[in-house]
């Protein structure tokens, strides 16, 4: 009997149920050094990947704040919350989506632009009401503002054209009326 050594290459893996949804946590914090890795090994426990993180001072420079965007399992989004705020410092943590806060992110975007397509990548910066920061003989870098799926569709709509490269922010959320950030 001969066995066959398939190559890894050809396997392919199961397709694995979607369990993984993406969150938006906003956090008021002490403004020390450490206090980040003690809320990363949260989520880390937790199995949950930070996808993106947004950390400045807070007016009052004791403070600040973070927004973070995570994805993983729902079922452990309110134990990490709880733990979170169960840190000495750690004064809030709160979840958000786009019904209760205004959730924005940034993106600048370096494009190879011979003369031929620069009017065309300006019509597209225009509609998504992006702005040029910096304009040379080839290249040009373009700066996109809005929600996820806005700077998304925007730089899918750049792809056609030579993208350099691409920095992007991770989302800043604050809360809507009256309610605390």
């Amino acid at each position: 009997m001969t066995s066959r050594i398939i190559p890894s290459a050809d396997i392919k893996p199961a397709p694995q149920p979607d369990i993984t949804h993406v969150h938006t946590l906003s956090m008021f914090v002490s403004n020390k050094p450490g206090v980040l890795g003690r809320i990363c090994q949260v989520f880390s426990r937790r199995g949950f990947n930070i996808d993106s993180l947004v950390v400045s001072q807070g007016r009052d420079p004791r403070f600040s704040r973070m927004t973070v965007g995570i994805s993983g399992h729902p079922e452990g989004l309110h134990q990490i919350i709880m733990q979170c705020n169960k840190l000495i410092d750690v004064i809030h943590c709160f979840e958000h989506n786009d019904k209760d806060a205004v959730v924005r992110e940034m993106v600048l975007v370096k494009i190879n632009t011979p003369a031929e397509s620069r009017t065309e990548v300006l019509q597209i910066v225009e509609h998504f009401n992006g702005k040029t920061v910096d304009l040379q003989e080839h290249s040009m870098i373009i700066m996109l503002a809005g929600n996820s799926e806005k700077v998304d569709a925007a730089v899918n709509l750049l792809a056609k054209f030579e993208i350099i490269e691409t920095v992007r922010t991770g989302k800043v959320v604050m809360a809507r009326g009256s309610a605390e950030t």
